[in-house]
């Protein structure tokens, strides 16, 4: 597998090396945009910048929530006992497309250094939908120590519905993929919902799942929209069973419906920004009014004592606005499992921020490298304008390097559309999805990248 990565790498480094020299394709450049060795300096972003100040940190408060158990108790009982991923897996339906079976423009928004050494595609009917597009990707090897769910490797995408067509509700789904065997993996739909009414009804989510983190039996999502709160927790030992296959979502004549998929998960609680709602369209605007928190990036980092969720926010190019980036310390009380540590009032407490001057980022992982603490922060930006690729930054507080392709050593060689990004200690891969592709490739390709 890593020979076939490192021809496949080589293959499309001089495919792209090719086209960038194109006199044709130059031309056109010199007349659109500054040179690419222009931009690359512009676009650095340097050297992370520590918060400090006690009112910048105390921005970053978050408060718990949980759902009142006489709710989760009432649904339980109307909709029967709860399922846990096994029984979720056991019913998968569909089937990823492994590279070779990708078209080339699912191919085409796959990194080019370094490149990936695995990729899927979604099954065809998913992957025609323009309606729902893949955002975010957790993995088993966030959820245990040793990688696995209940002795399966699993992974999860989370989609979200652009409501652009008749009856889009701008919804949220996650993907249950069984990932065992790394020839065919295989995968099924669980709708994001919300109790509401005490407990007798539940509703979908309405937001972008741009950021999630699978840790223990809890699943941690990003919202946005016309949700007021940061985040939800989903219980991953509470997933409910639709007994009627309809478009409709909760109580429906005859049983329960979940937007026509096999499987919901109610939320069993959720953290909301302690000094105001995340009440922008996508969680950028009402942040910048507001000075809110609004993670649009998640990622779970278990170098950190204790092991820590990631955050990041994606600024607005052009808004002069500094990206920031912080981490919340999940709780070591088993009673607390999967969830954040919190005072008596349920106040959460960033442990530490970070602002950077990169716009428009994607995805965020943490990696502590030494016993001081020092930490390395991984940051991916989707594509530019004039058909641009994305950037995947390296930066710390010393600096901020990228891997580069082409002749002019562009530093916009990782994907076209890239979400969040999952690191997989066991194997070393880092997850990612952009476009309508799940890819993997190892950390380490990384680092060797930004060493030549």
């Amino acid at each position: 597998m890593k020979q076939r990565g490192r021809h496949r790498r080589r293959r499309r480094g001089r495919a792209v090396r090719a086209v960038l020299s194109g006199t044709a394709l130059a031309l056109t450049a010199a007349a659109t945009l500054i040179s690419t060795s222009q931009a690359t300096v512009a676009d650095n972003p340097g050297a992370l910048e520590r918060i400090a100040s006690p009112a910048e940190l105390g921005r970053l408060r978050l408060t718990e929530q949980p759902v009142p158990q006489l709710w989760l108790d009432r649904l339980q009982s109307a909709m029967g006992r709860p399922s846990g991923v096994q029984a979720v897996l056991d019913s998968a339906d569909r089937t990823l497309r492994d590279e070779r079976a990708c078209t080339g423009e699912e191919k085409e928004a796959l990194p080019v250094e370094p490149a990936a050494t695995r990729a899927y595609c979604w099954d065809t009917a998913d992957a025609a939908s323009r309606q729902w597009r893949p955002e975010s990707v957790t993995t088993s090897g966030d959820a245990s120590e040793d990688g696995r769910w209940g002795g399966h490797r699993v992974i999860l995408s989370g989609w979200t519905d652009s409501g652009d067509d008749a009856g889009g509700r701008g919804l949220a789904r996650v993907a249950f993929v069984d990932a065992d065997d790394p020839a065919r993996l295989t995968y099924t739909w669980a709708l994001l919902a919300v109790p509401v009414d005490g407990g007798r009804d539940y509703r979908g989510l309405v937001s972008h799942v741009s950021g999630m983190t699978w840790y223990r039996d809890k699943l941690l999502v990003t919202t946005s929209g016309g949700e007021r709160d940061a985040l939800y927790v989903y219980d991953l030992d509470r997933i409910q069973r639709a007994t009627v296959t309809s478009d409709a979502i909760g109580r429906v004549p005859g049983g329960w419906s979940a937007h026509g998929y096999g499987w919901v998960l109610p939320a069993v609680a959720s953290y909301r920004p302690t000094g105001g709602a995340c009440d922008g369209p996508d969680g950028a605007a009402g942040q910048a009014a507001a000075g809110m928190p609004c993670p649009t990036g998640l990622s779970l980092d278990r170098t950190s004592a204790p092991d820590s969720l990631v955050a990041s926010e994606a600024a607005p190019a052009g808004s002069g606005r500094h990206t920031r980036l912080w981490r919340y310390y999940f709780s070591p009380d088993p009673a607390r499992s999967g969830l954040l540590v919190a005072d008596s009032a349920g106040t959460v407490i960033a442990g530490e921020a970070y602002e950077t001057k990169a716009a428009g980022v994607r995805g965020v992982l943490s990696r502590l490298e030494d016993p001081a603490g020092h930490a390395a922060w991984y940051l991916s930006r989707p594509a530019g304008p004039h058909g641009l690729r994305g950037t995947l930054w390296r930066q710390d507080l010393g600096g901020a390097r990228a891997p580069e392709c082409g002749s002019e050593d562009t530093h916009r060689c990782w994907g076209e559309g890239t979400g969040s990004l999952s690191y997989w200690p066991q194997t070393g891969e880092l997850w990612s999805v952009s476009g309508r592709t799940l890819f993997a490739l190892p950390l380490s390709s990384v680092d060797r990248a930004l060493r030549r």
